[in-house]
């Protein structure tokens, strides 16, 4: 098999580093060779954290280079638009439409980009938007968005959800798995 990439791109606290366990506990499972690479920006003040996930047969490495995503994972819409030029020509693009203004939006120094979703489908994207933070919220908590998302990813990869849900199992407390599973089964149906 040919080497897969997946990038998982959001904001400081949004759970990006949970998502990159959980996918890389389930691509193991299925017998892949993975390497996962966390890449933190100024993640504790808000600032950008990117996460690189490779599978195949045999990996090396796991950086991603541009055009080169199967997928990209998206937490926020400016980190959509930020790193979707690493996405393949026939790549997809998932994505929260959850927007967190950075700090030149929060100083005035700059606006908040209006039409991300529009504008990225029409230069011809694969681009899934979902409102992840408001399904999380109906499973019971807004911070499971990432699963939600982990849902959605799984609808676009070829392997069972019991494989999906194992991973959840694996990688998130007990006291919060009843929780994420929901959000995982409500993302997965989106």
């Amino acid at each position: 098999m040919d080497t897969k990439s997946i990038m998982i791109v959001g904001v400081g606290g949004q759970g990006s580093l949970l998502a990159s366990r959980i996918i890389g506990n389930a691509l193991l499972s299925q017998g892949f060779d993975v390497k996962v690479s966390e890449v933190h920006g100024m993640s504790q003040r808000g600032g950008s954290v990117v996460t690189y996930v490779k599978y195949g047969d045999k990996v090396y490495s796991p950086v991603i280079e541009k055009g080169e995503a199967d997928i990209i994972v998206s937490f926020e819409l400016l980190e959509a638009a930020r790193w979707v030029s690493y996405l393949k020509k026939d790549g997809h693009l998932i994505t929260s439409t959850q927007t967190l203004d950075p700090m030149p939006v929060i100083t005035g120094a700059a606006e908040y980009p209006e039409n991300i979703t529009e504008k990225l489908k029409k230069s011809g994207i694969d681009v899934i938007a979902a409102d992840a933070l408001s399904v999380a919220e109906q499973a019971g908590n807004a911070k499971a968005s990432n699963v939600v998302l982990i849902g959605l990813l799984a609808s676009k990869m070829p392997f069972e959800e019991s494989v999906w849900k194992s991973a959840v199992k694996e990688c998130v407390p007990e006291k919060f798995l009843e929780l994420n599973l929901k959000a995982f089964d409500l993302g997965k149906n989106l």
